[in-house]
């Protein structure tokens, strides 16, 4: 079987967006290692796990150019497209829309389909979607214009997000505020650099928890993975910033450390379970799936913060964390997710 690992590095020159020299001096211990990642290595150590498990894997950068991609399909006829495309032409919106040209090409693709990636975009629609079945999200306003005062009758903290983004794009330590100058200008940051309107809701005190689901009709959550603040300095707040997922050379990356599996209670780690079935089931997530949510210091309840439909595969990403204390290696956990786009795709036929 033949696989194409479909990829978009628009400027493969440009590996990091930060600085790519390390300093001598970071200030602070690193936890983990701090040199500056391939991004096409990434994507190759899928294709070369896959071919672990038999199957003729190869990558192919589309370049933001859709020509490639059906190019390669006339001259190669993969069986299977696995999708890790999340941003065409620099807009993040248009994840969903690659994957509705894959539909059209009727080629067996892994993940989820366009209406779930859309929904997922939509922080506000995802968590109109998700109260409307009863699950738990941190009370919020959506901010559509800039005004001179705001009205909210939210607590603070609050934290402050682009309502379209993902990967924690436009979080950052500076979007916790705690009274409504500092909410102002956080606001007012969200629309002059991301161009869409602000998400405002409730800073959730507490723990943060990833739970991992795996499947398609038949769904197995994976041991729950903590994100552990205990080593976070004062000056920083306990959030997955984009600079603790994205930025070595950033303190935040290094004190934001998993543990897998969490020590839960029993009660809390059976609810987080079926709250996260209950999250992909009415997303319209398939294959592969995180949900992240907080378990709250005041009152012990859950409140869900995002749900990840086709989370990062990196070997020592947080999906394939879960995986591996589940009993799945890397290359056995990928091998699952093409079976499931195949089995879909023979299903539907």
């Amino acid at each position: 079987m033949k696989i194409a690992v479909i990829f978009n590095e628009a400027y493969p020159g440009i590996t990091s967006e930060y600085q790519t020299e390390i300093p001598q001096n970071l200030g602070f211990k690193p936890y983990f290692d701090i040199t500056q990642s391939d991004p096409i290595q990434e994507f190759e150590s899928i294709a070369k796990a896959l071919r672990r498990e038999g199957y003729d894997a190869y990558i192919l950068n589309i370049l933001d150019n859709l020509s490639i991609l059906l190019k390669d399909i006339e001259k190669n006829q993969p069986d299977v497209i696995f999708n890790l495309v999340e941003i065409y032409k620099d807009k993040p919106s248009m994840e969903a829309s690659f994957t509705g040209v894959l539909e059209l090409l009727k080629i067996p693709y892994t993940g989820a389909p366009p209406q779930a990636l859309a929904n997922c975009q939509s922080k506000v629609l995802t968590k109109r979607i998700l109260s409307s079945v009863g699950i738990r999200t941190p009370k919020y306003k959506v901010v559509k214009e800039i005004r001179r005062n705001y009205r909210h009758g939210l607590r603070y903290p609050i934290i402050v997000k682009p309502a379209l983004e993902d990967a924690s794009v436009g979080i950052e330590n500076d979007s916790i505020v705690v009274n409504h100058r500092m909410l102002k200008k956080r606001i007012e940051h969200v629309f002059n650099e991301f161009k869409q309107p602000a998400l405002i809701e409730e800073y959730i005190k507490g723990r943060e928890l990833n739970v991992a689901v795996l499947g398609d009709k038949k769904l197995k959550v994976l041991p729950i993975s903590e994100i552990d603040f205990s080593k976070m300095p004062d000056y920083l707040y306990n959030i997955v910033s984009f600079q603790a997922k994205w930025d070595p050379l950033h303190e935040a990356y290094h004190k934001t450390i998993p543990i897998c599996p969490a020590r839960l209670p029993k009660k809390i780690k059976e609810e987080a379970e079926k709250i996260a079935i209950k999250c992909f089931k009415i997303m319209g997530c398939r294959d592969y799936a995180r949900v992240d949510m907080r378990l709250s210091k005041e009152d012990n309840k859950l409140y869900v913060l995002e749900v990840n439909p086709n989370p990062d595969l990196q070997e020592d990403a947080g999906f394939m964390r879960s995986a591996k204390h589940a009993g799945y290696s890397y290359s056995k956990t990928l091998k699952k997710i093409v079976e499931l786009a195949v089995k879909r795709s023979k299903n539907s036929t």
